[in-house]
């Protein structure tokens, strides 16, 4: 549940700052990892998954395209990748396998959230508050976005 305690002591422009999490994939914290609940896929970027040395021979074929990250233009993954992403602190956290679409894109960001994942996690965004809601194994993991880093990425 959300309520007036989640709410930012002062929000400058509610709804323009995107919601952004530092989430654990394979032991690397990703600072810039964008919630995106209206997108229908979990995206990685492949400079991320170089960064993290995880080798492209891992990647498993994917040949749907895909729309709607650059306007304008479809995209065909490199492939896909099923690894742990872990959300929380050493005390209440949550390790759950994502699938996520390998995809070759200059971005801001590590990785697009979408659906799947949130579904997987029982996860609740909440864009106004800029924070995420997921049940853990010692009551509900709350996340909050870093808005500094949340303004980074958008300019």
């Amino acid at each position: 549940m959300f309520d007036s305690s989640d709410h930012l002591d002062r929000v400058a422009h509610p709804g323009r700052y995107p919601l952004v999490l530092a989430p654990v994939i394979k032991s690397v914290k990703l600072k810039r990892m964008l919630i995106d609940g209206g997108s229908a896929l979990n995206i990685l970027f492949a400079k991320t998954i170089d960064d993290m040395k995880i080798p492209r021979s891992e990647l498993r074929q994917s040949n749907a395209p895909f729309h709607g990250v650059i306007p304008g233009l479809s995209a065909t993954p490199l492939g896909h990748i099923t690894i742990p992403l872990t959300f929380g602190a050493k005390d209440t956290n949550r390790m759950e396998n994502i699938c996520f679409e390998v995809a070759d894109f200059k971005t801001a960001y590590h990785a697009i959230i979408g659906r799947p994942m949130l579904a997987k996690f029982m996860a609740v965004p909440h864009y106004t508050y800029l924070m995420v809601k997921m049940p853990g194994s010692h009551g509900v993991i709350t996340l909050r976005s870093n808005i500094k880093q949340a303004f980074n990425c958008e300019a």
